[in-house]
């Protein structure tokens, strides 16, 4: 089995042989590792500054694999034990190479190169011979709502014979931007989910695999229900228990309310509407300026944006969408959406999606809305959502609200250094949110105009910062 993971020195923002750093392996010196049924190899063919690559490559033994009793074939094929493509095709057995391999690495953790390992590079991972039982169009659907761009080639059964047709392995290449952590762990569970089979016996504690590895991820993933199902051996106790878990772990509501917000003006004493209600009649005022019939509310929460909007009668669909199944109950709940009158239901489609995957469901809408979301999203994951959104989706206009983290000083019940929110996973100033947003414009071909929400302060500027995106005419 081989497996290449390359990068460049752009790719990594750093000299690229300093990939050894973040998979703890050193470029200058090929290791060894044994594994039940073989033995694993890191070699790097390449390392220079300019460009690096390092190489997986795993010789099984398909003797002491069987030796093992992790290599038992069918009844009625003992033969199969020692003979089939085990030595040659990627599968589970690679994926504990990897578990081995590079655990500190898929933890994320590089006390050498800390930065290195929380940032997205850009990576080309290559699998040569890759067993996929669902043929390229399945891995396609298991990579590419991960933000990889999915290069997956059939190999034929024999190249001098191409009337036998093509067999079930396929040529993997995926390329991407995101932290090598990720990428590993994508790796490590999807790879047997392609293969559908694991070498071994599955038992609970597969299950903490799953859901360690998946974390961040996989609960939100279009696809969670058939990787836990193949990943577990289709053994349903133990898929249910997973599904369950990843629930709980990816699906919490997030807050349609900063706390620090409500109430008074702590900045002045004078009383006023709280902040969150000025934000989304301000984000209501520009979808029905932006005149869009079909709008989303990515991230909706419980629903309160969603609830105005379908208050507006040019729009003819509302799409409410959050990755967290129990805030979508609440929505439906709080809205009233069983009591509803049937034209009014036709209007409103609630389905549970995450910002980070693309969803076919959400293309070609006319406008977007992403209202207090992107804080609560891992930096590293930002790409992601950018290419969900503006890439695949593709609205007609986008609107984007954050806290100005700058304001922050005039909350006096906030103190130095802290986010507004507990699950806040960074807050933007001005400048930043401005140095992303015209990043994003200038990548997927759109125009980008700023507004403030709230007091706009002299020194500090508003509490909330709001962006306007515009897909530009013609733009591919």
């Amino acid at each position: 089995m081989f497996l290449t993971i390359a990068t460049t020195s752009s790719g990594l923002g750093a000299p690229a042989a300093e990939l050894g750093f973040l998979l703890h392996k050193n470029p200058a010196r090929p290791q060894s590792l044994e594994v039940a049924g073989g033995v694993a190899h890191v070699i790097y063919p390449e390392a220079t500054d300019q460009a690096c690559t390092a190489a997986v490559l795993l010789e099984v033994d398909p003797i002491a694999l069987v030796r093992s009793g992790k290599g038992r074939a069918a009844e009625g094929f003992t033969l199969g034990q020692y003979v089939n493509d085990r030595p040659y095709a990627a599968s589970s057995l690679l994926a504990v190479a990897l578990g081995k391999l590079f655990r500190t690495a898929m933890n994320g953790r590089c006390d050498a190169r800390p930065e290195l390992a929380a940032r997205a590079i850009e990576l080309d991972l290559h699998v040569p011979a890759l067993p996929c039982s669902g043929g390229p169009a399945l891995a396609e659907r298991l990579f590419g709502p991960l933000g990889w761009s999915v290069d997956a080639r059939p190999v034929p059964l024999d190249p001098e014979i191409p009337e036998w047709g093509d067999s079930r392995y396929v040529d993997l290449r995926l390329r991407g931007t995101l932290r090598l952590a990720d990428a590993l762990n994508h790796l490590y569970v999807l790879l047997p989910v392609l293969d559908d089979a694991k070498h071994y016996w599955v038992g609970t504690d597969e299950v903490d695999k799953l859901v360690r590895a998946g974390e961040g991820w996989l609960g939100a993933h279009p696809e969670k229900d058939l990787i836990s199902r193949r990943y577990l051996a289709h053994r349903r106790s133990l898929s249910d228990a997973a599904l369950e878990r990843l629930t709980e772990a990816d699906g919490e509501t997030l807050p349609d309310e900063v706390q620090v917000e409500a109430g008074d003006d702590t900045a002045t004493g004078e009383a006023r509407v709280a902040l969150a209600v000025e934000r989304r009649e301000t984000v209501l005022g520009v979808v029905r300026e932006l005149r869009g019939r079909r709008v989303a509310d990515l991230g909706c929460g419980e629903g309160a944006l969603v609830g105005e909007l379908l208050k507006v009668g040019e729009i003819d669909e509302v799409l409410a969408c959050d990755v967290s199944a129990r805030a979508l109950d609440r929505l439906e709940r709080r809205l009233h959406v069983r009591e509803m009158s049937d034209r009014q239901r036709e209007r409103l489609r609630v389905f549970q999606s995450s910002v980070t995957y693309a969803d076919a469901r959400l293309a070609g809408v006319d406008v977007a809305v992403l209202m207090e979301v992107v804080e609560h999203v891992d930096p590293p994951r930002l790409p992601a959502l950018a290419q969900a959104v503006f890439g695949a989706a593709r609205p007609g206009a986008v609107v984007v609200t954050t806290p100005n983290s700058e304001y922050n000083v005039r909350f006096e019940k906030l103190a130095a250094g802290e986010f507004r929110h507990p699950d806040h996973r960074f807050e933007w100033t001005r400048a930043e949110f401005r140095a992303w947003a015209d990043g994003v414009a200038a990548r997927f071909g759109y125009g980008v105009q700023y507004r403030p929400i709230g007091p706009d302060d002299p020194e500090v500027g508003p509490p909330t910062q709001l962006a306007v995106f515009r897909r530009t005419e013609g733009a591919a």
